[in-house]
C-alpha cells in the first residue's frame, strides 16, 4: 500500500509518538512501572474533588447533555469563550473580545495550525519557526506538513544555585547568535515560538528575555507565539516572578490539560482576529468543531474564581513540594557523581544533566525501561538543532515529578543505581 508524501511523513517514527506510545503501554502493563516519563498531570485529591462536584452539577442541571450532544461553532463553545474574554479583561486589563479567542482540540492541535500558518512553503520560499531556546517541547518537532521547519541556536549554560545549594544550572537565550542569524536577512523566519515555563526543562524565560523577543518579533513583522500550557493564570505551575504579556502581535496559548483535564483536549488560543479567523477555518475543515466537555467543566470555575484559587493554592504548591522532594532524593543518589539539575522554575518535570555520561541518553532510556522506570531521553527535545557534535544534547533526561512519592523514590533509586554503575564502569572502578 502506497502512502502520499503527507502519509509517509506522519507515519514515520517521531519523538512524540514514542513518548505517547510508551506512556500508553506502561499504563496498560501488568508489571509495575515507575512512571517518570510522559506529561500526564498528577491526580491531586482536592482538584479531583472540585471536578467531581462540577460534573455532578452539570448532570443535575442537564447541562452535561448540551455539552456532549451539540456541536459548537468552529470557534468553540460560546459561553466559555465569553467567560474567558471577561476573565482576561478583569485579570490583566487586556482589551480581549470574544473574537480574539478560539478553542482547539488540545494545544497540540493549536500548534499544528500555528506552525503551518507561519512556517513552511510560501510563495517567496520556505519560512521557519524560530525557537529561541533549545531544548524545547518534543511535540513541536514533527508538527509541520512540509519544508525545513525549525531554526534555533545552542543555549548558554549558566551554573547557578538553588535555595543556596550548588549542583544546578540554567539555560539562557544566546541573543548574540539569535539576532545575527542569516535567516533574518533572507526573510526566512515566519514566527518566534517559546514555551514558558519550558517543557522539558522547567526554565522560565525572564521578563527581560521576553521583552527582547517581543521587540525582535515586532521588528521583523512576525508573531511571537507563547506556549503557556504550564503558566499563569491556570495551572500557574510557575515559581518565579514573571509578567504575562499579550497584545495584537502575540499569540498566547493555554491548555486545560495540566489543571488535571488532559483527556478533555481543550486548547485556548488568544490572538488578533485575523489569526483567530484562520484557526476557525482550520477547525471547520479538520475537526468540524472543538470538543465542549472541557469548556463546560471550566466555565463555572472561572466565573466563581475556584479555578484561579485551585491553581494558586493547590496545584502550584503541590508541584513545588514534589520538585523539592525529588531534588533531595537525586542529590542523595548522586552525592559524588556529576549530576546537574536545571533550576526548577516551573512545569511538572526536572531536567537532569549527567555530564560526560558514558552512553547516550537514548541508550540510558532503553536500559531504564527494561528496569521498570520510564523517563524521556534528551535528544528529541533539541528541535531544529544539529546535535551530532553537541555532546550535551545526549547527556540529559526529562523526569516527571507528577507521580506519588513512592514512585519518585523507586524511580530515582533505579536511575541512581544504573547511572552510578555506568560512571564506575567507565572509570574502571
Amino acid at each position: 500500500m502506497a502512502f502520499s508524501k503527507f502519509g509517509q511523513k506522519f507515519t514515520q517514527k517521531s519523538g512524540i509518538l514514542q513518548l505517547m506510545d510508551d506512556l500508553g503501554k506502561a499504563l496498560a502493563s501488568d508489571q509495575p512501572i515507575n512512571m517518570l516519563g510522559g506529561g500526564n498531570p498528577a491526580k491531586i485529591p482536592q482538584v479531583n474533588a472540585a471536578f467531581t462536584q462540577v460534573a455532578q452539577n452539570l448532570i443535575q442541571s442537564g447541562q452535561i447533555i448540551d455539552s456532549i450532544a451539540n456541536y459548537s461553532t468552529p470557534q468553540g463553545d460560546d459561553a466559555f469563550i465569553k467567560t474567558l474574554a471577561d476573565f482576561f479583561r478583569a485579570e490583566y486589563g487586556w482589551n480581549v473580545q470574544p473574537e480574539n479567542i478560539a478553542l482547539t482540540n488540545g494545544s497540540q492541535n493549536a500548534f499544528f495550525y500555528l506552525f503551518n500558518l507561519f512556517g513552511g512553503e510560501f510563495e517567496g520560499g520556505n519560512k521557519r519557526i524560530l525557537l529561541p531556546l533549545s531544548p524545547e517541547y518534543v511535540g513541536y518537532a514533527d508538527a509541520h506538513i512540509s519544508g525545513s521547519h525549525f531554526q534555533t541556536v545552542r543555549p548558554k549554560i549558566e551554573r547557578v544555585q538553588h535555595n543556596g545549594k550548588s549542583g544546578f544550572f540554567k539555560y539562557r537565550v544566546d541573543f548574540d547568535a539569535l539576532e545575527t542569524l542569516p535567516e533574518w536577512e533572507n526573510g526566512e523566519i515566519g514566527a518566534i515560538c517559546c514555551s514558558r515555563p519550558t517543557n522539558p526543562t522547567g526554565n522560565v524565560l525572564t521578563d527581560e528575555e521576553m521583552a527582547r523577543l517581543d521587540k525582535l518579533a515586532q521588528q521583523h513583522g512576525i508573531p511571537l507565539i507563547i506556549d503557556n500550557a504550564y503558566g499563569a493564570p491556570f495551572p500557574n505551575i510557575i515559581h518565579t516572578d514573571n509578567q504575562l504579556i499579550w497584545h495584537d502581535n502575540i499569540v498566547l496559548c493555554f491548555s486545560l490539560s495540566k489543571i488535571g483535564l488532559p483527556s478533555a483536549r481543550t486548547g485556548i488560543v488568544l490572538a488578533n482576529a485575523e489569526i483567530i479567523n484562520a484557526i476557525n477555518s482550520l477547525n471547520a475543515i479538520i475537526n468540524l468543531s472543538p470538543t465542549r466537555m472541557g469548556a463546560a467543566m471550566v466555565t463555572p470555575m472561572l466565573q466563581d474564581g475556584s479555578l484561579k484559587q485551585l491553581s494558586n493554592e493547590v496545584i502550584r504548591p503541590f508541584y513545588a513540594e514534589q520538585a523539592e522532594y525529588a531534588i533531595a532524593l537525586l542529590q542523595h543518589e548522586f552525592a559524588d557523581y556529576p549530576l546537574a539539575i536545571h533550576q526548577p522554575e516551573g512545569a511538572i518535570f526536572l531536567w537532569l544533566w549527567f555530564e560526560n555520561l558514558p552512553i547516550s541518553s537514548k541508550e540510558l532510556y532503553e536500559i531504564l525501561k527494561q528496569r521498570g522506570t520510564l523517563i524521556i531521553p534528551s535528544e528529541p527535545f533539541f528541535v531544529g538543532l544539529d546535535t551530532r557534535d553537541y555532546r550535551h544534547a545526549h547527556e540529559c533526561i526529562r523526569m516527571s515529578i507528577a507521580g506519588d512519592k513512592t514512585v519518585l523514590q523507586q524511580g530515582i533509586a533505579t536511575i541512581g543505581e544504573v547511572v552510578r554503575e555506568l560512571y564506575d564502569n567507565a572509570e574502571g572502578k
